[in-house]
């Protein structure tokens, strides 16, 4: 078999898929209901396979079927009780919660929680003034007027069904109160005011249970860690969210949320060691690599093996995208995701990615046909919104842009990339308080976004408050350690603040980051350091941060590292040739003990502003040194060139000069 996985092995694994998908839908979880039904269905069929024609659950099956020898999930006796008592309250409180009224589906199961009407009477106006002092003194007390909360008769599924309620009740009232986005309510001002209540009842809750020593089913634990999570006590939320999974590990939601408070590759390592051994941690593994950019070789083995149990997965499909779209390697990324849309043409998960990449890419056909494709399948997505967003970014139609990112908000506001992405426009049309508003809106709701890191950073250092932009440029740095560009910002923020030496140490770790050329073509700034299409291969140099650690030196009056360092920016114009006659102290003290990646034949640059500029400066150090054949050598090669050609002319006229006066 193809999966290495047996009969039985396969069985069970669709056993529990299916009690998931029939687990999510009956708590309306119907996000993680879909990702499992999904998962299910990229299984391959095996039965057909073996030719067998008997439904292995018919009265006809002999009962000898893999299915029958599973080991299932006990049932508490006294649960499985409570939900055939309330049976048809709970249907009554879920179809209240498909009409989306969720505080009404919370009355049914949590009476209390509903608002207290006050009774009327039909005394005389007379009666009423004389007896008003009785009256308020005979007034029942709140604790008086509703029976203390007993959660003995309430089953596990019903209490989540109610609070689950109650917490996208405190939700869309949030989301009222904030009214427009990026509005003076919106943010951190407005709070979901149903989630001390719903603390309240699971500490009751699960403090009567664990004298019992019973669980909440993995369930309940899930929705306690989301409310933790949402009051930013994120220690204590992973702690509910680890028993979730380890209790019942196929509700992706719960796994989706631990991910989230994952921030960097340090914190997945001791995480991963409290997991239950099983395929649902493999998905989760690969699916907060990606998230946290970790594009590793052992990564992509890791989804090869998992994509063998489930061949036809397009979740899975979409992650190995991903990984080449974070890698950089947008035309595989681009690959990937056409397949997918030519294998499932009505599915818009995901595809607010694939248009970052045709973005990037400069494909405007692509992109435009994908708008037209995701508007006509659901205009009221909030990834449509953002494809057709990047589409008006790609014609330069900023305003138009920002509307439909905003758009994307206010259908759901936690969609975390529209706030970078509309950052980005923000920064476009020079707005600069609107931009950085975006981009800490999207680190709060994305401690891993590095673009709304880098989009921040990019933002001070317009407004010439460099200190601010290294901050934010370091914490960029930090989730993406191999990334050139960011480096590269890095080192100029030093270089702003006066500090050189830190200034040339992130300049050199952009050269180990990146040892490619991006060319003079149009900058991609919105989505980072992209590499452009028609850049060049490992083994070049970037010419310019050469350039730039070779001023670095010179402004610590240091000629001979400068030279140095200009001779090599001018070497990438043919490194295969060039770069061989460096001195093998510089290049070690570039990339240490494994050589230089100079010493991989490429082809060169070419000729360059950036080369150009640095052939001057040689020009005017040979000079300058009283050595006027290589002065002119270089001058001459200037005005072929064609950079610099006054200057460069200027230059010969000075080294005829000063030839005649030594005859």
């Amino acid at each position: 078999m193809a999966s290495g996985l047996s009969d039985n092995q396969i069985a069970e694994l669709q056993y529990h898929l299916q009690n998931s998908v029939q687990g999510c839908t009956d708590r309306c979880l119907y996000q993680s209901a879909k990702w499992a039904a999904e998962l299910l269905n990229s299984i391959p069929l095996h039965d057909e396979a073996n030719g067998s024609d008997t439904d292995p659950d018919s009265p006809m099956s002999d009962g000898t079927h893999p299915k029958h020898n599973l080991t299932r999930t006990p049932v508490d006796p006294f649960e499985a009780r409570r939900e055939r008592k309330e049976h048809h309250k709970f249907l009554l409180a879920k179809t209240y919660f498909d009409c989306r009224e969720f505080d009404r589906c919370a009355g049914v199961f949590l009476p209390h929680t509903l608002p207290r009407i006050p009774s009327t009477t039909h005394a005389s106006p007379s009666a009423k003034s004389k007896d008003k002092g009785k009256a308020k003194a005979k007034a029942p007390s709140a604790s008086q007027s509703s029976p203390p909360l007993s959660l003995e008769d309430v089953s596990q599924k019903a209490l989540f069904l109610a609070l689950y309620a109650k917490y996208l009740s405190g939700e869309e009232r949030k989301d009222e109160e904030s009214e427009m986005i990026l509005g003076p309510a919106d943010g951190g001002v407005t709070m979901n005011k149903e989630l001390n209540g719903i603390s309240a009842v699971l500490d009751q809750w699960f403090q009567e249970r664990h004298a019992k020593q019973l669980d909440g089913g993995g369930w309940l634990e899930y929705l306690y860690g989301i409310i933790l999570a949402k009051g930013k006590n994120e220690e204590l939320a992973k702690h509910w969210l680890l028993r979730s999974v380890n209790i019942y590990p196929f509700n992706w939601g719960a796994w989706q949320e631990l991910g989230h408070l994952i921030n960097t590759a340090e914190e997945l390592d001791p995480i991963t060691e409290l997991l239950p051994r099983n395929i649902m941690t493999f998905i989760f593994h690969i699916h907060t690599s990606q998230e946290l950019a970790l594009c590793t070789e052992q990564i992509h083995a890791s989804l090869t093996q998992v994509q063998s149990f489930f061949p036809h997965s397009m979740f899975l499909q979409s992650q190995r995208a991903l990984l080449y779209y974070h890698s950089k390697d947008f035309d595989e990324s681009a690959s990937i995701f056409s397949t997918i849309l030519q294998t499932d043409p009505y599915r818009l998960d995901g595809l607010d990615s694939y248009s970052n990449c045709l973005y990037v890419m400069e494909s405007r056909p692509k992109l435009a046909f994908l708008a037209q494709l995701a508007s006509q399948i659901d205009k009221f997505r909030p990834e449509t919104c953002c494809i057709i967003g990047n589409y008006y970014s790609i014609l330069s139609e900023h305003e138009k842009a920002v509307m439909y990112f905003r758009r994307a908000l206010t259908l759901d506001r936690n969609f975390l990339s529209a706030w970078t992405l509309m950052g980005h426009e923000y920064v476009e049309m020079k707005n600069t308080h609107a931009a950085l508003e975006s981009y800490r809106r999207a680190v709060d709701a994305n401690r891993k976004d590095y673009r709304a890191w880098y989009g921040m950073g990019q933002t001070y250092e317009m407004l010439e408050m460099n200190s601010y932009a290294l901050f934010y440029f370091q914490r960029a740095a930090s989730l993406r350690p191999f990334d050139a560009k960011i480096w590269q910002a890095v080192g100029s923020s030093f270089a702003q603040v006066g500090k050189l030496n830190n200034a040339i140490r992130a300049y050199k770790r952009a050269l180990v980051a990146g040892s490619y050329y991006e060319g003079t073509g149009t900058a991609t700034s919105s989505f980072g350091s992209e590499k452009e299409s028609h850049g060049l291969g490992g083994g070049v140099l970037d010419p310019e941060c050469l350039y730039q650690i070779a001023n670095l030196y010179e402004r610590m009056d240091d000629r001979g590292e400068c030279a140095a360092y200009m001779e090599l920016c001018l070497a990438q114009e043919e490194p295969a040739n060039g770069n061989d006659d460096l001195d093998e102290g510089l290049t070690a003290g570039l990339y240490g003990a494994n050589g230089s990646s100079a010493n991989n034949p490429a082809q060169g640059s070419g000729v360059t502003a950036t080369t150009s500029r640095a052939r001057m400066w040689l020009a005017k150090f040979e000079f300058g040194r009283g050595n006027m054949g290589r002065a002119n050598e270089l001058a001459n090669e200037l005005c072929q060139d064609g950079w610099e050609v006054e200057e460069a002319k200027a230059l010969q006229r000075d080294i005829r000069a000063r030839e005649d006066v030594d005859r």
